[in-house]
């Protein structure tokens, strides 16, 4: 298969088991390094039962503070079947998933049909991704997806390209959140939790909370009656310490600054975490459970 899911466009030749030349290095079968309960989504995602998380190994991204940094950079994981994939998503509606969420999946969009195909749980599937997805992959999905977790990382195409090497991200991403908007509008919600629906997710970066601001300003405008979730669990991880501006968490200042202009524009459906949720502890440990 030449590849061209994601806006890399690499045209990389990918087999079931290697990939030659790709940005994600990623082959064709899916490479998971961890499928089990997860409860720190947001709780309309996570609620009481938690969200039956599969983790994906390799990334269309790769930013270098990325918290998940086993798997996006070092490719930790294993390659399993589209059947076994398939029985993964069962395993984890009997466990009592309140949804199947599919992380970082956007290269693994042929998998991912492919294993729905196989088997199609009678709960929502959430499409958790990084936001830089090509609008026409979207298109491919629909009909295969419930709910869009998406983030809206950068405004500024300076921070997408220092950090994530993609300095087209911005317009990217506008693009791919308009295209989950016209999929997914009007949201649906059964005694708190999301069966249907998108959720535009920012992480409040250091020294970039007019980022933050101008990408809550282009969710008012643009999808209003999205979701929105305003984050602040950034840690320095992965590569972050040789990046001066972003070697730190967010001060309390700037959590407010951004806080406050939410609670100024008097939208509803916001989540905003704590300063506390910038913890470790919050990181699954990636040792191939469930897999």
């Amino acid at each position: 298969m030449l590849c061209s899911l994601c806006p890399r466009n690499c045209n990389s030749i990918r087999t079931d088991n290697e990939n030659l030349n790709g940005y994600c290095k990623m082959p064709l079968l899916p490479k998971v390094a961890r499928a089990d309960l997860h409860f720190w989504e947001e709780p309309c995602i996570s609620g009481t039962k938690g969200s039956g998380t599969v983790f994906f190994s390799g990334c269309t991204l790769s930013c270098v503070y990325c918290q998940n940094y086993e798997l996006s950079h070092n490719a930790f994981g294993k390659i399993i079947s589209y059947e076994r994939l398939a029985e993964i998503f069962k395993e984890l509606e009997e466990k009592g998933a309140h949804n199947i969420n599919l992380v970082n999946p956007t290269h693994y969009v042929f998998a991912i049909k492919k294993a729905l195909e196989i088997y199609k749980p009678n709960i929502p599937i959430v499409y958790n991704s990084g936001g830089f997805e090509r609008v026409e992959t979207l298109k491919a999905l629909e009909g295969y997806i419930d709910i869009f977790l998406m983030d809206f990382k950068y405004y500024s195409s300076e921070k997408a390209l220092e950090y994530s090497n993609a300095y087209n991200y911005p317009e990217i991403a506008k693009k791919a959140l308009l295209e989950c908007y016209r999929q997914k509008k009007n949201s649906i919600l059964e005694d708190g939790i999301m069966k249907s629906g998108l959720i535009i997710r920012h992480l409040i970066l250091p020294k970039a909370t007019n980022d933050a601001i101008s990408v809550f300003k282009w969710h008012l405008e643009n999808t209003p009656n999205a979701f929105f979730s305003m984050m602040s669990q950034y840690l320095p991880y992965g590569k972050a310490e040789n990046f001066a501006d972003i070697n730190r968490r967010i001060t309390k200042r700037e959590h407010e600054k951004v806080l406050s202009y939410i609670l100024e524009s008097k939208k509803g459906n916001v989540f905003v975490q704590e300063m506390d949720s910038s913890s470790e502890k919050y990181i699954p440990n990636f040792n191939l459970s469930g897999i």
